[in-house]
């Protein structure tokens, strides 16, 4: 079994960090390749991904892509992609799904920046509404299945799927009340994540769109990139 995982810059690609630190944290060998964002990147990443986007996972002559599915395809093959513990992985999957489909507002106002730290303009009442949700999921899931991860004692895909937003909460400040504040602290901290954002640091490729969605909407106050 030989598994490539194509993704896109470590600084933006929200998408690509979930199946990534995912494989990362349950030791899945794969190979790491990672293609650029660049103005327009459909048509190049079509070579590789039916839907033109990242992620994109290989298995020999077979491709998966979407995150969801990605994570899907890998827990038919291997254990702890999802909680053991049947209530905790219900809970899982519906976290799960509530960010894939979901938090609109979140995704759209606070881009995933890894290296920058910033100030928002203003907090819509719809991101307000995000915000506040993703604080109370946090502190349901490690109230009921005992922490340290949202689902239970073992890192687990919901938390690949929320591990972008860690990243979001950090640099806009956003406030998710302690409980979840800590959850963001403890998988910052996770050696896959510290190797995730000591790259997203080390980049020195700068995705003009990218940089402009967050001058939209925030103050930039720090910028430790590279």
């Amino acid at each position: 079994m030989a598994y490539k995982l194509i993704t896109a810059n470590r600084n933006y690609s929200s998408w690509s960090l979930r199946p990534w630190i995912l494989m990362k944290a349950l030791d899945i060998p794969f190979e790491d390749e990672m293609v650029l964002f660049e103005a327009e990147n459909y048509a190049n990443f079509r070579k590789f991904a039916p839907n033109g986007q990242v992620p994109c996972l290989k298995d020999d002559d077979r491709t998966v892509w979407d995150s969801i599915a990605i994570m899907e395809y890998l827990a038919e093959r291997y254990e702890g992609v999802w909680p053991s513990d049947e209530p905790a992985r219900a809970w899982a999957r519906c976290a799960a799904a509530e960010m894939h489909g979901g938090f609109a507002p979140l995704r759209n106002i606070c881009p995933m920046n890894i290296g920058v730290r910033a100030e928002l303009l203003q907090v819509e009442p719809s991101l307000q509404r995000n915000v506040e949700r993703i604080g109370e999921l946090f502190a349901q899931g490690l109230d009921d299945f005992g922490g340290p991860w949202l689902a239970g004692q073992n890192f687990s895909a919901v938390d690949a799927f929320y591990a972008p937003v860690a990243y979001r909460i950090r640099t806009f400040d956003l406030d998710v009340g302690p409980k979840a504040r800590a959850w963001v602290d403890h998988i910052i901290a996770h050696p896959a994540m510290l190797d995730w954002e000591r790259q997203a640091l080390a980049e020195r490729h700068r995705e003009i769109s990218h940089e402009e969605e967050i001058a939209a909407v925030a103050t930039v106050t720090a910028d430790h990139r590279a």
